[in-house]
Parts: structure tokens; sequence; C-alpha cells
């Protein structure tokens, strides 16, 4: 079971730490939109690039915060039988929908978008707007790591339902070991 705690441990840590990181493009994803704003309605000055630039950090705050907002719980769900539900009957819907759901579509998605990323890559794919942002490939490349971030967390999550249905709980198990 302790090797099992550290993986989840491992895991949460890596994606609460993405999240904090993602937290900090989030202002500046604000910053950006404020300066563009001002930028257009102010002075009827707008740049392609920094428009582009607000899409880009938006995409990359929902790719790589996906992973932190799991281990938050905060994705969006169907709570209407969820919430009225016991602690293990919850497990037994985080497990099933780990498995047969998070799991392969996360696979699906890593495994097409990889030659995706390749492509724009070997192209070295950028904006088709002059003054655009060159290197698209790079915000291509959020999109695998993203899944893979949502796919671990996953595990973790798949990890702590299956102790929480059998009776174990994980994370209390910590808790009294601190």
């Amino acid at each position: 079971m302790a090797f099992f705690r550290a993986i989840c441990r491992w895991i949460d840590t890596l994606n609460l730490w993405v999240g904090n990181f993602v937290a900090w493009a989030t202002a500046l994803v604000v910053c950006v939109v404020f300066v563009d704003v001002v930028m257009r309605y102010a002075f009827s000055i707008s740049f392609v690039f920094t428009q582009e630039l607000e899409w880009h950090l938006f995409a990359f705050i929902f790719l790589m915060g996906a992973g932190y907002t799991l281990l938050k719980d905060g994705h969006v769900r169907v709570d209407i039988f969820y919430q009225r539900c016991s602690p293990k009957a919850r497990a037994w819907i985080n497990l099933v929908g780990v498995l047969l759901f998070l799991i392969p579509g996360c696979y699906m998605i890593i495994a097409t978008s990889l030659h995706f990323v390749q492509n724009a890559y070997s192209v070295m794919e950028g904006s088709p707007d002059p003054g655009g942002i060159p290197y698209r490939w790079v915000l291509k490349a959020f999109i695998p790591v993203g899944f893979v971030l949502v796919l671990l967390q996953g595990i973790s999550l798949g990890i702590k339902s299956f102790f929480t249905v059998i009776g174990k709980d994980i994370e209390s198990e910590r808790e009294k070991a601190s």
C-alpha cells in the first residue's frame, strides 16, 4: 500500500506544482488581454501577435491545468446522483469512469496528437498571419503533455478509488503516517 500511496503522492504533487504554475499563466493572460484592449480602444492599434498570444495562453492554461482540475475534483459532471452517493459508491463511479472512459480517452488523444505535433514540428509550423506567433508547434506539443497529466491524475484517482472500494482509505492512511 505504501508503494501506491507514494505513486499517488508523486502524481498529486506534480499536478499541484503544474497547477500553481498555470495560475501564474492565468495572471499573464489577464495582463495580455488588458494591454490588447487598451491598445485597441485607446490607441486604435491592434497586433496579431497579441491576439494570438491570448488564445495560445488560454490553450496552455486549459491543457496544462486539466490534471490539476481533476486533482481538485473541479471537472464538470452530472452531480444529481453522484452527490447523494456514499463514499464507496462514489469510489465505484470514479473507478469505473477512470477505467472505461478516462484512460482510453487520454490514450486515444495522446496517440493521435503525437503525429499531429510531429508534423507541425517537421514544417516548423507558425502562424499563417503576418506578425503572428512563430513556432505554433510548441502550442500543439502541449496537447499530449496536458493529456499525460490528466492520465496520470486519473491513475491516481483510480488507485485511491480502488482502495476506497476495498475498504482501505489510502489518504487517511497517509494522514496517520504524517
